[in-house]
């Protein structure tokens, strides 16, 4: 929503006038949250836990996987990254690769990209061929014992190249995840909401019959302030807590914080950033493609809303 937006500073400065507490302590603000970013998302999910960073997040979406569906692995994208956590560098192929290398209950698909991928533009069904390597490694992990816990994938991966997956590759993925126990988990820390212009999150671009089992939440939620997000559902949430461990973060959710999250969600729509965003957006698209037919070392031009990448080739 842009730097020292003025009713951002203004909600925090006020709230931080009045009491900030450690989020044990019960507060309006925390409720009243929850409530209004449940409006920008599928019904069921509904339960939310907060938190001060996406690599916080992206952890424990991370534990609730795998305490609902008691298995360890998990699969994520080539280049992926999700966080700094050791936990979170053990699922970024972009770092793991640089350091201690690709862990046993780990397994990488390749980006379904269909520029530079393995199946192309050209290719008759990409979606499928594209959702089939994911299930031949969920055929390959079971032949060796392992379980798969959970798909964790960015909504549109970015640090993977700015990529669009093909409409209808989660649909196909989720099933094979869900078939084998596992949940989705879509990752919106860098293109959620109202990024993308059309919807105010990137998984709906998919279509809507896609619903992810978990949505992490982090960077534009806060507009630089240390806030995140988990929205889940009951299901999960229940698993979660029947350990008896109860989920708890000092500053998660305190009430500085969510006075910041609820301005930024009101002036999102008070200022129609989804539609700039599309308008921007697409007449970023519409120069850059002119550029496209005047340079040749201009390979593709893909995006959505102000989510754009720009292939450079030689």
């Amino acid at each position: 929503v842009g730097h020292c937006h003025p009713d951002i500073v203004k909600a925090a400065h006020e709230q931080n006038q009045l009491l900030n507490t450690n989020s044990r302590y019960l507060h309006d603000n925390l409720v009243d949250y929850a409530e209004r970013l449940s409006k920008t998302l599928p019904e069921k999910l509904c339960i939310f836990y907060f938190l001060n960073s996406g690599s916080e997040a992206n952890d424990l979406a991370l534990r609730l996987a795998r305490q609902y569906t008691k298995h360890e692995d998990v699969i994520v994208l080539d280049h992926a990254y999700h966080g700094h956590l050791t936990s979170l560098i053990d699922i970024s192929p972009y770092k793991f690769r640089n350091l201690e290398g690709q862990k046993e209950w780990v397994h990488v698909a390749p980006v379904p990209d269909t520029y530079r991928g393995l199946y192309r533009e050209d290719h008759e069904d990409s979606v499928t061929a594209y959702a089939d390597e994911v299930r031949n490694i969920i055929e390959h992990a079971h032949k060796r014992g392992r379980k798969i816990a959970a798909f964790f994938v960015e909504s549109l991966p970015s640090v993977g190249g700015q990529i669009i997956p093909p409409a209808g590759y989660f649909q196909k993925v989720a099933e094979h995840v869900h078939k084998a126990g596992g949940v989705f988990i879509a990752d919106e820390i860098q293109v959620g909401f109202g990024r993308v212009g059309k919807h105010f999150w990137a998984f709906q671009l998919q279509g809507e019959d896609f619903i992810p089992d978990i949505v992490t939440m982090g960077k534009p939620i806060g507009n630089g302030h240390p806030l995140a997000c988990v929205a889940t559902t009951k299901e999960i949430a229940e698993a979660f807590a029947a350990t008896g461990v109860e989920y708890f973060n000092t500053f998660g959710g305190n009430p500085v914080s969510c006075a910041i999250g609820l301005a930024v969600l009101d002036v999102i729509e008070k200022e129609n950033l989804q539609a700039h965003a599309t308008e921007v957006g697409n007449f970023l698209m519409k120069t850059l493609k002119e550029q496209q037919i005047k340079h040749p070392i201009i390979g593709d031009v893909r995006g959505c809303g102000l989510f754009i990448g720009v292939d450079l080739i030689k």
